[in-house]
């Protein structure tokens, strides 16, 4: 609840209204602020006619919020459909920055550079094998998503693929209450899964360090 800045607290008090994946997660946001601004729901699976409402409000002046229910808006989100309308109508938008999975869990994972790769999510099918075999032709560091029912087949394809002494870092529910950060080799992470299988549930972003060893 606190890893929001003042911008987003004023920003979310003065939209008309608030679009949001879930509007009892963002709801909860909302009251804990004292922010009375209206949510409406906004997923993967809006209309068009939802756009094109939404477009038509902003072009005739209305200030509207965009919030997630995790991570960033538009990146692995689907509010980058949303944005993308937008833009093609040359409708101004506004990031509010905020907190990101993805920096967060690479400022805290002790990988050496200044550089990374990011990858979304892992496939969740159709190409998830060329995806895993892809992984050690990088030289720099890789991060990418995976969701609590993949995870564990992820740590799987992760020893089978990687180096037996490669590092791997799972950084779980960050900036929540169970945060949990999880390094070493693919061997030693799945062995930490499989005896903790209580932990394997929440947000989870994966690092794979290309550092040679």
């Amino acid at each position: 609840m606190e890893d929001i800045t003042l911008r987003a607290i004023r920003v979310l008090k003065e939209a008309d209204y608030v679009l949001c994946e879930d509007t009892r997660v963002t709801g909860n946001l909302l009251k804990h602020y004292g922010i009375e601004t209206k949510t409406r729901r906004y997923d993967a699976h809006a209309s068009e006619k939802v756009h094109e409402g939404i477009l038509k409000d902003l072009e005739d002046g209305k200030h509207i919020a965009l919030v997630s229910d995790a991570g960033t808006p538009g990146i692995s989100d689907p509010g980058v459909m949303l944005v993308s309308r937008a833009r093609e109508a040359q409708i101004r938008i506004d990031a509010i920055p905020g907190v990101s999975a993805v920096t967060a869990a690479f400022s805290i994972a002790g990988i050496y550079g200044n550089s990374f790769i990011f990858l979304g999510f892992a496939p969740p099918k159709k190409g998830r094998q060329t995806f895993f075999k892809s992984l050690p032709e990088y030289d720099i560091p890789v991060i990418f998503y995976e969701a609590p029912h993949r995870i564990m087949k992820t740590l799987e394809s992760l020893k089978e693929t990687l180096r037996p002494n490669q590092r791997v870092i799972i950084a779980r529910e960050l900036t929540k209450f169970f945060e949990e950060i999880v390094s070493g080799s693919p061997e030693e992470v799945l062995q930490y899964f499989i005896s903790n299988s209580d932990h394997v549930r929440g947000e989870f972003v994966v690092l794979v360090d290309q550092a040679k060893k």
